[in-house]
């Protein structure tokens, strides 16, 4: 059975990177395979990554308030792509009013300050693990 493949990103201007290097351990340390792209990066590096690497879930860290412009336009992406099965996760500060909207546009996952970090890596598994096993 291969590993479950997650590009790690941060979009933006966003300088804060501490919280997707943690999760970035995290899912590292729970058997994933880890694709940590960095700061301040494009929608489109993000797919392109994502495309290149086979990725199964994207997650991104987005703290700079950007999250309703950028999520949309990376689930546009990978649609056009054919990535449609890519696993979109957020975390960071994301008001409560967006998230209905983020989940409209595709984002499967959201995470708030202080989620566990077993919670992530179950939602994860819960909604990837399968789909690798039949690989």
């Amino acid at each position: 059975m291969r590993k479950i493949r997650v590009v790690i990103a941060k979009p933006g201007l966003d300088g804060h990177d501490r919280g997707a290097k943690v999760i970035a351990r995290a899912l590292r340390d729970a058997g994933m395979e880890v694709i940590y792209m960095g700061l301040r990066q494009t929608p489109e590096q993000i797919v392109g990554a994502a495309l290149q690497e086979d990725a199964d879930v994207i997650g991104l860290s987005i703290l700079s308030g950007a999250h309703m412009h950028i999520c949309p336009r990376v689930t546009e992406l990978l649609r056009a792509k054919g990535l449609d099965d890519v696993l979109v996760v957020i975390g960071g500060i994301i008001p409560d009013v967006d998230i209905p909207k983020l989940k409209a546009a595709g984002v499967k996952g959201i995470f708030l300050p202080g989620t566990p970090m077993q919670a992530i890596i179950d939602f994860i598994n819960g909604n990837v693990r399968s789909r690798v096993e039949q690989v």
